[in-house]
């Protein structure tokens, strides 16, 4: 019984879908050119930028009187609210445990946040358990929070595949470790001369045919 190690934001869940919805909102909002979009969108980096450092920039770019606290409440807000679990993703994750996989959720964030989409979506239903970078006190590509992933649902890192969609990370915490990996290139070129996934795919649902394949 092997450990399927998956990150969460736009691997299991979509967040880039609900960010965007709620920057284009957000943005009318205030009045700003819709074209704005893209400056947010790399501003947020895919949600790897913290939080406050975003709702800074946007108070300094527009000059609003809004809170850094309260706009950082909206900026979780929106992504947790909007947060769907993809039924085939799901299905996959069954799949998955069928075939013997044990599913664990290994991603970088704050707990009262992710926790709440996890449980919020139903998809603790089909994971052996999930680890938050900021309750273990150390986050992806480190090592460490994989090994503890591995402690939580008592079992060996060997044999263990990494599913993720950030390059950084995701494949890079998986080459620090010594595992294979699946990347979701979700459009992307990879890019990275240093290091390379084991397989490329467009989804979860690809990643776990892959996984099981192997």
């Amino acid at each position: 019984m092997p450990l399927l190690l998956l990150d969460l934001d736009d691997t299991l869940l979509d967040r880039a879908g609900p960010f965007r919805a709620w920057g284009e909102r957000f943005l009318a909002g205030i009045g700003a050119q819709a074209a704005d979009i893209d400056w947010l969108l790399a501003i947020d980096a895919d949600g790897r930028s913290d939080r406050w450092d975003v709702a800074d920039a946007i108070r300094e770019r527009y000059g609003l009187l809004i809170s850094s606290l309260d706009l950082v409440e909206e900026l979780h807000d929106a992504v947790l609210t909007q947060s769907r679990l993809d039924p085939l993703v799901a299905c996959a994750l069954r799949i998955a445990d069928d075939a013997g996989w044990v599913p664990v959720v290994v991603t970088n964030g704050i707990v009262r946040q992710e926790d709440a989409r996890i449980r919020r979506t139903g998809l603790n239903s089909y994971l052996a358990d999930w680890v938050i970078s900021e309750e273990a006190g150390f986050g992806k590509p480190d090592p460490r929070i994989f090994a503890l992933a591995a402690r939580r649902v008592r079992m060996p890192l060997h044999g263990a595949w990494v599913v993720g969609d950030c390059p950084e990370t995701d494949i890079g915490g998986a080459a620090a470790v010594g595992l294979p990996s699946v990347w979701l290139h979700r459009g992307r070129t990879w890019t990275d001369p240093r290091l390379a996934p084991t397989r490329t795919v467009d989804g979860v649902i690809a990643a776990v045919a892959a996984v099981l394949a192997a």
